[in-house]
């Protein structure tokens, strides 16, 4: 991490290191680092706002106060209707930031030991995603009960070719197509676009328990805030798709999407939707665009199929799971032994 080679110096020996972790954005420590954003003090600040969201910033400190290590975890608070059940979900998207990559694994693993004491008891499962590569922090998960799941994983390159030498003809004759007939795509500006913003992105995924959505307020933040926008792609005064997206370490992130794919079919809404995050990503001098949710390696997977659609890298990965039921982790941990 570059940015950290302006406040930490070499670590010293591991046994003076300590393990903090701060659940106030006033107690944040100085020094952190801002460069990754879904580990930034800034993300803490706008999960804490969030209603059923509980961000806490885990830290390798010196004896001196030094950060050596952070590491953001988001306590999600979470229902079901059949059977009537709430309860607590730990999510974390990537594996930090730390002074000396040399000591990443060591300092992830005393952090991970320290989060699992901490909220395990009372917290029915972790999950820890988007990690920067498939084997990063294999021996230290295993070391703390986590079980990996192969997930899917694809990014569009934007620095070496432009988005439409990526695309095929037919796709690019359907974008064509759906912007001559009236369709448009722009940034909510107005209380009336973010809160069509919401009821389309509440709408598309009202059937899909599986995705959750936070409240209004983390929306909110997220497009008030230099490193996230929301978007809607209209057709004359209709809203027939949505997007947010999240920039981090000149990386963008298709983090939600929504459209009303069959009702207005003919506009192909959800390409339109997609190649603007794309398009715009470009445009800023984006290095990448990852989509952030593709879901399991199936033989078939229909988002899968539309993704690849614009010309990005498909790449096997792993998702990391914990819960805290100690038989069901056994079993589930027998299950997607690899």
């Amino acid at each position: 991490m570059i940015a950290f080679k302006k406040y930490f110096v070499f670590l010293p020996s591991m046994n003076t290191l300590r393990v903090h972790i701060y659940t106030s954005e006033r107690h944040l420590p100085v020094g952190l680092s801002r460069e990754n954003f879904f580990h930034s003090p800034h993300f803490f600040a706008l999960c804490a706002q969030t209603p059923r969201y509980k961000p806490y910033m885990l830290t390798v400190e010196q004896p001196d106060g030094t950060v050596c290590a952070q590491l953001l975890a988001v306590l999600r608070y979470r229902s079901t209707w059949l059977p009537p059940f709430i309860y607590r979900h730990c999510r974390i998207l990537g594996e930090g930031c730390y002074a000396d990559e040399s000591q990443k694994g060591e300092l992830l693993g005393m952090m991970l030991r320290q989060l699992t004491e901490h909220l395990g008891p009372w917290t029915l499962y972790f999950e820890v995603s988007n990690l920067s590569a498939k084997m990063t922090g294999y021996r230290q998960f295993r070391e703390n009960g986590f079980f990996p799941v192969r997930w899917m994983s694809i990014h569009n390159s934007l620095h070496s070719r432009t988005p439409e030498e990526r695309i095929t003809p037919r796709l690019q004759r359907q974008i064509d197509a759906a912007y001559e007939r009236g369709v448009v795509t722009d940034e909510v500006a107005t209380d009336d676009d973010f809160r069509s913003f919401m009821r389309l992105l509440r709408q598309h995924h009202w059937l899909k328990p599986k995705r959750y959505i936070p409240a209004a307020e983390f929306f909110q933040g997220l497009h008030q805030c230099q490193d996230g926008r929301l978007y809607l792609t209209r057709y004359r005064e209709h809203i027939i798709g949505c997007s947010a997206v999240a920039y981090s370490q000149g990386q963008a992130y298709l983090w939600y999407a929504a459209y009303r794919r069959k009702t207005y079919a003919w506009l192909h809404p959800a390409v339109l939707t997609v190649w603007h995050a794309i398009k715009d990503s470009h445009r800023r001098h984006m290095e990448h665009i990852f989509f952030m949710d593709v879901g399991l390696p199936f033989r078939k997977n229909a988002y899968r199929e539309f993704i690849l659609r614009f010309g990005g890298k498909p790449t096997s990965t792993y998702r990391w799971f914990r819960c805290s039921i100690g038989w069901v982790n056994s079993v589930l941990s027998w299950f997607y032994r690899d």
